[in-house]
């Protein structure tokens, strides 16, 4: 009914000989393809997945529904699948790293199906929408930005164009309304005109029924411009009942949609996929200085002695070393002396941080003693923590870091996915504020950047109010940095670098922890599997 041809159907029931990723390999190669389309409850390899994906979405698109979101829906996935329901969050680095387009519904799915299959990929987010009535288009421009794109005002050549045939009630900025009257050889000037800025990436047109012109005659106009442009057109054609043929015509085919925020979802779907591609692929990141087998001295060196554990402070510094993380310098001590003296070898000021069995978050316990400026000073407050949390508590030094935006960077082992890196703003307040993002491994210094930016607190890193910028370089490599150290290490169930002071000046790293287990394998054995190779 939409006019979408179908190339292949397969119903693979529960996958006991063909996987979605033989499908891949099938489809990227099959001439009558041009658009993928996926069901997906589970990934039976994910990291295969990633790599055919990233691949073949180089050439065709790939449009993806991930069923189980929810608690109820991962559970209906495991009973179905006999797989393990996968954290949404995971599944969405994965598809933005690969390329995939992640839908949410069916209708989302041939909705950005139809786009792909008829219109040429939009070159950025910038958004030109014509309408003949006001509250459609500005119901679209509402619809654009809360999806990713962009409504930019018209150059004044544009206006200065529009306004020569339009009627002078007319609103020219963007949306554009040309008011009820407008007839279609308005529409198909101004849609011409519209496309010929070099502001606007792609356009919605939108059409409200009035007495003076014809549905039909407009869905022709717009028809005829589309077929030879060279930017996306889609069409929004209310209470028309349906799309109409000029529409769906073999020489010019423009997706149609119900509903004007329906055209801007879609178009929100497809703009980070052309972006992606026409970014090209990244080459692997140049990370030197990087001493893997010292890092692996260290952890088996600690398993021998306990299985499954937290390494001691001392450890941790050692291993970020060894894959050029950047960190305090860090002295462990035994008594209110020996911090005393640490101290004024490391420097005044200077902060206490308490490391016993079984405290995690330090801060949360009063474990923690900040800007200590004398040896006296450092003595009582070591003797106190000490006191406090009995035989076997050590008290690590520290000088007291730069000032700079808080940031968290960590890496803990999925079962499934294998590494999974976490970035987001740090401190105290992390789990409340929850802005985080996830990559899986590798990652490349342009995913770096580009999850970087992602975050809502973004700007802070950018020069918030006057603040100096902070080095995104340096943090891209951080990211970079942590991603090698999870695929070389996979004994590391959980690495927590919280908080990261970034400036102008790079990062470093006040508190770091890294937790060992001794059998990193997954249900199916795929993460030993990952670590014989």
């Amino acid at each position: 009914s939409r006019g979408l041809g179908v190339s292949t159907f397969v119903s693979m029931g529960n996958k006991a000989d063909v996987s979605g990723n033989d499908l891949l390999q099938y489809w990227e190669d099959d001439e009558a393809t041009r658009v993928i389309l996926l069901y997906l409850e589970s990934f039976g390899n994910p990291r295969k997945f990633a790599r055919i994906a990233r691949r073949v979405s180089r050439q065709r698109p790939i449009v993806a529904v991930k069923a189980g979101r929810s608690a109820s829906g991962s559970r209906g996935a495991s009973s179905h699948t006999a797989a393990l329901a996968t954290p949404d969050a995971e599944v969405d680095a994965l598809f933005r790293q690969s390329g995939v387009i992640r839908v949410d519904t069916l209708e989302e799915l041939f909705d950005v199906a139809d786009l792909l299959s008829h219109q040429p990929l939009p070159a950025g987010p910038r958004v030109g929408i014509l309408c003949n009535a006001g509250g459609p288009g500005v119901l679209a421009a509402d619809a654009c930005e809360s999806h990713g794109l962009r409504v930019p005002e018209l150059s004044a050549t544009t206006q200065a164009e529009l306004r020569s045939f339009l009627s002078f009630q007319a609103a020219v900025r963007n949306p554009v309304d040309c008011i009820a009257s407008a007839t279609a050889e308005d529409y198909r000037r101004a849609l011409e005109t519209l496309l010929g800025d070099d502001n606007v990436d792609a356009a919605i047109v939108i059409f409200t029924p009035p007495l003076v012109t014809e549905a039909d005659d407009v869905a022709r106009a717009v028809a005829t411009v589309a077929a030879t442009a060279t930017k996306p057109v889609v069409a929004n054609f209310l209470a028309t009942g349906g799309a109409l043929a000029a529409l769906q015509s073999r020489e010019s085919r423009v997706p149609w949609f119900t509903y004007p925020e329906s055209a801007a979802r879609a178009l929100g779907k497809v703009v980070p996929y052309a972006l992606w591609r026409a970014r090209g692929e990244s080459p692997p990141p140049h990370l030197p200085g990087i001493d893997a087998g010292g890092a692996r001295r260290v952890i088996d060196g600690a398993l021998r002695i306990e299985p499954d554990s937290w390494l001691s402070a001392a450890e941790v510094a050692t291993v970020l070393g060894c894959y050029g993380v950047k960190s305090l310098p860090t002295m462990r001590t035994e008594s209110p002396l020996e911090a005393a003296l640490a101290a004024e070898k490391l420097g005044f000021p200077v902060a206490l941080k308490i490391e016993a069995l079984g405290v995690v978050h330090k801060s949360d316990v009063g474990g923690v003693r900040l800007g200590l400026e004398t040896s006296e000073s450092v003595a009582a407050a070591a003797g106190e923590l000490l006191s406090s949390f009995g035989e076997g508590a050590a008290v690590v030094v520290q000088p007291m870091g730069p000032s700079g935006v808080e940031l968290i960077a960590g890496l803990y082992e999925d079962p499934v996915f294998g590494p999974v890196v976490v970035f987001g703003l740090g401190g105290t307040a992390t789990e409340l504020l929850g802005d985080h993002v996830l990559s899986l491994v590798p990652i490349t210094q342009p995913e770096a950047l580009d999850l970087i930016g992602s975050l809502r607190s973004a700007p802070l890193l950018q020069g918030y109010r006057g603040a100096p910028p902070a080095d995104m370089g340096s943090l891209a490599d951080l990211l970079c940095r942590l991603g090698r150290l999870g695929e070389d290490l996979p004994e590391i169930a959980e690495l927590d670098l919280n908080p990261i002071v970034a400036g102008p000046d790079g990062y470093v790293a006040l508190d770091a922890r890294i937790r060992l287990v001794s059998s990193p394998v997954s249900s199916d054995g795929s993460l030993q599997r990952r670590r014989l190779r």
